[in-house]
């Protein structure tokens, strides 16, 4: 008698890629089923690489969302984000290029040109909900298979669960024949300190718009879990945000210290959900001018 074959484990990285803003962090989101990376109509919210995982059937999916490669600014910042593209591009089993259907600009162009041949690059086309003609996607499509070699294309929207569900079966045949590397439920690889800092700044650029520039940063001085007899879990922490400028200073804190008490009181309510606990959360906001041309204070904040 002949046993039944049990399918064999898969498990793969897939780097997700493509200019700032073009939905790469709500995809990440999406395909784990929970949010881990920041989103935010800010260019350049994203600063690390963020894996999330997700495992479906036989599969586990590791994704790294990398930061939207910067070529404006030549800061010390811009630089270490850059390194983590490029590092993320070159050890994966699958990238996925994120562009908006039907469009391409120089922008686009500068991340597709890191992708490497011989790694297989599905050219995912999202915000497919916001073109009205059907008609206008073939010659862009055959325009875009010129430019580079994509394994598959993949029309969609990374807020249809139908999509987002489409793409999982379509990336999981990329992925090695292996065992899993994490535990079927763990989602991110990333710890509750992190999680806490992106957050909180999630927030802060939520409620300051495009005021505030993006090199503003949060710092996580004290994350401490205390006992409770209230609670099963009680985290304590206190995060300072680090600005450029003191009319930044006193734009975060806001009238009467209004907007601050929003950003932490909302940022507080995500990570009682994400961490499952009762969070006491303590913001400051400091002026550190000139850190994001500093090598060593980049390194310091967390940054590679």
């Amino acid at each position: 008698m002949t046993e039944e074959a049990v399918p064999a484990q898969r498990c793969g990285v897939i780097a997700i890629v493509g200019k700032p803003n073009v939905g790469k962090s709500t995809l990440l989101n999406a395909l784990v089923g929970q949010k881990i990376s920041i989103t935010s109509s800010k260019a350049q919210t994203t600063r690390h690489r963020i894996t999330g995982i997700r495992t479906v059937g036989q599969a586990q999916f590791v994704f790294v969302d990398t930061p939207g490669f910067q070529t404006r600014h030549n800061t010390a910042l811009n630089k270490s984000l850059n390194k983590t593209v490029l590092g993320a591009v070159g050890d994966v089993d699958l990238v996925l290029f994120v562009v908006e259907a039907g469009k391409f600009n120089q922008a686009d162009g500068k991340v597709l040109a890191l992708l490497k041949p011989g790694i297989p690059a599905l050219l995912v086309a999202n915000k497919l909900d916001e073109v009205h003609r059907r008609g206008d996607i073939a010659p862009w499509l055959q325009e875009m298979q010129q430019r580079h070699a994509f394994a598959e294309f993949v029309p969609m929207s990374a807020k249809s669960a139908k999509d987002v569900e489409r793409l999982f079966n379509i990336c999981e045949k990329y992925l090695p024949e292996q065992p899993w590397w994490y535990a079927e439920d763990e989602l991110t690889d990333r710890s509750e300190k992190f999680l806490a800092s992106e957050t909180v700044r999630e927030k802060l650029f939520r409620f300051t718009g495009d005021e505030l520039p993006y090199t503003s940063t949060v710092v996580i001085d004290k994350f401490e879990e205390e006992p409770s007899p209230k609670h099963k879990r009680m985290v304590k922490i206190a995060a300072t945000i680090v600005v450029e400028r003191d009319g930044h200073k006193a734009m975060v804190i806001g009238e009467k210290g209004e907007r601050l008490k929003r950003i932490g009181s909302e940022a507080r309510q995500e990570l009682e959900k994400l961490m499952d606990a009762k969070v006491f959360l303590e913001l400051w906001v400091k002026v550190r001018s000139g850190w994001a041309d500093d090598e060593a204070r980049v390194r310091s904040f967390g940054y590679e």
